[in-house]
């Protein structure tokens, strides 16, 4: 019986699951955004998150805890200046699982997990557009992102007034 085992040790040993988690952190810091499988990626969560809190402290003494989980000088700078920053008021839940679906191979759940506070995509705010039962389809096609020029249009602006 698997009474109180609540740990997924992921088909790996102890010190193969902690370079795993530590390698699966540092990328999470420095892109922002990781595609995993969804078992890797909630395991990484309980990995990730009590060190984020940790790095809201800026001491010493926390540093050089975060390094222990971590070693690499370059994510525990990106974890105390920048991301400390950003989730300084946030009270936790700072990384976010989304599901992508399943893995052409071997058929395993897939998701990207990230930091919440630097997704830009979820951050702005969609604008709402108004439609009627019968819109037309001339003022769909009117939409301001489809009447600006678009970059190839303005560089052949210049050539063809230089001719």
């Amino acid at each position: 019986m698997r009474h109180n085992k609540k740990f997924n040790h992921l088909g790996r040993t102890a010190s193969h699951r902690a370079a795993m988690l530590s390698n699966m952190t540092i990328s999470l810091i420095m892109h922002k955004r990781i595609t995993t499988t969804l078992a890797k990626a909630k395991a990484l969560k309980k990995y990730a998150e009590p060190l984020i809190t940790k790095s809201k402290e800026d001491t010493t003494n926390s540093r050089r805890v975060v390094f222990s989980y971590l070693q690499d000088k370059k994510a525990v700078t990106e974890l105390f200046t920048v991301i400390s920053q950003k989730v300084a008021d946030r009270p936790g839940g700072y990384t976010r699982i989304i599901k992508t679906g399943f893995r052409a191979g071997d058929n395993a759940p897939m998701c990207f997990i990230e930091l919440v506070d630097f997704d830009e995509n979820m951050a702005k705010t969609a604008k709402k557009v108004k439609r009627t039962r019968r819109s037309s389809k001339k003022a769909a096609a009117e939409t301001p992102a489809e009447t600006a020029e678009t970059p190839a249009e303005t560089a052949e602006a210049p050539v063809e007034n230089a001719e």
